[in-house]
């Protein structure tokens, strides 16, 4: 499983083996069950998670109780509630298992440690989180300039292995439709 996070990491900088043991001693394992709540609004976010395996879903739930799916979190991503991580407030959204997940787990003490002490690391977060900004920015985008046949086709096409892996109810929730409209979409 570690190699799986090293693999990861040097997609985007080299690290010798000593750097990589540093690196693993700042992260712990975690399993969770399918549909089980890593946190929930309201609660302390501790970790930012890497996904080996298994399928997350951030979700924000509105004052009239509906769900907004922000984002999916397939193997080989980041996800979290990040605002509440980085400036360690209480969760605004919630991290929900889609399927079993074994995710790596990372402190933001543990984050900052690696950034301070190993500067290939604080290389590697800040290219992550630009990528992260950017996905976002073009998210927003997509869903201001985009009609919803059009983000279908956007998230098909970017995602296609999601569509197996995720009910059409909550396609329908990401992409900001109706479960009938996304059904009229889909043929």
């Amino acid at each position: 499983m570690a190699e799986k996070l090293r693999t990861h990491i040097e997609k985007k900088v080299q690290l010798s083996d000593e750097e990589f043991a540093f690196v693993l001693s700042h992260f712990t394992i975690a399993e969770f069950k399918k549909n089980q709540f890593i946190f929930e609004k309201g609660e302390k976010v501790t970790y930012a998670y890497y996904v080996v395996s298994g399928l997350l879903k951030l979700l924000y739930t509105d004052s009239a109780a509906n769900q907004h799916i922000v984002s999916f979190a397939l193997e080989d991503w980041w996800e979290s509630d990040f605002y509440a991580y980085f400036t360690q407030t209480r969760a605004t959204m919630s991290l929900q298992c889609l399927e079993k997940t074994t995710v790596f787990c990372l402190s933001l003490e543990g984050y900052q440690n690696l950034c301070a002490r190993l500067q290939k690391m604080e290389s590697f977060f800040l290219q992550k989180s630009n990528l992260g900004f950017i996905g976002s920015q073009q998210r927003i985008l997509s869903l201001l300039t985009s009609n919803a046949k059009e983000r279908y086709e956007q998230l098909l096409g970017q995602y296609p292995s999601l569509f197996q892996r995720v009910s059409k109810t909550q396609l329908a929730a990401y992409l900001g439709v109706s479960r009938e409209t996304l059904s009229r979409l889909q043929k």
